[in-house]
């Protein structure tokens, strides 16, 4: 999977996910192939940048850097891109699946839709609270919270990208900018949680947390010094 975004990075343009022959150079048993392949399905091209990689290696991509499977991502992405008013399509999903999603062989029922987009978000919850509760337990620093904030925008950068968004430098800096300043906020905002109204577990003291989520007595100690 590596290997695919270096190629692109190298100047070689990635296989396309769908590509449709001129009507003259098609036999008829390809043309009433893709005659029943439903028109947004035919054009869907989210994982092109991907095409002719094997599910073993998106996924060992995946396992190597998230709690996702390659199965979990492409399936919550499809659920999240044929949702319609009355719901996500999963059977065009799953009876479309290899057209739609180069390194899936093999169709899915409904049912088995369904089952890979739930464990996407079960996991993504279980994440979410376990990330969450390392950066407000005041486990890391300001600054290796950066790092660690800058190392996981990276892979879901990637991620993105793959599925064929495009970034620009600034668009970048701006999305790096505004998830520093929230995770700043929920550093500050925990030790206020932390500290407000608790008392010493040695002296007894009661301490009140100001803004900034420092002890106020202490606060005010320092500016008399």
């Amino acid at each position: 999977m590596a290997d695919d975004a270096q190629a692109t990075d190298d100047g070689e343009e990635p296989t396309p996910a769908f590509r449709r022959l001129p009507e003259d150079e098609r036999t008829d048993s390809e043309a009433d192939s893709d005659a029943d392949v439903p028109e947004d399905v035919r054009e869907y091209a989210r994982f092109s940048k991907i095409d002719g990689a094997t599910y073993d290696r998106a996924n060992e991509f995946l396992r190597d850097r998230t709690y996702i499977t390659a199965r979990e991502w492409a399936m919550a992405r499809l659920c999240a891109d044929f949702r319609t008013e009355t719901g996500v399509e999963m059977t065009k999903i799953g009876e479309n699946l290899p057209e739609l999603v180069p390194f899936m062989t093999d169709t899915y029922s409904p049912q088995a839709v369904n089952q890979a987009r739930s464990s996407f978000d079960e996991k993504v919850r279980k994440a979410g609270a376990t990330f969450l509760y390392g950066a407000m337990c005041d486990f890391y620093t300001a600054e290796e919270l950066d790092d660690l904030m800058y190392e996981i925008t990276e892979v879901a950068k990637f991620l993105l990208e793959v599925e064929g968004v495009e970034l620009t430098v600034d668009e970048e800096l701006e999305a790096e900018e505004r998830i520093s300043s929230v995770m700043r906020e929920v550093r500050e905002s925990s030790a206020a949680l932390r500290h407000d109204e608790l008392a010493c577990p040695n002296c007894g003291h009661e301490m009140h947390a100001t803004e900034d989520g420092t002890d106020a007595d202490i606060a005010a100690d320092a500016a008399d010094d």
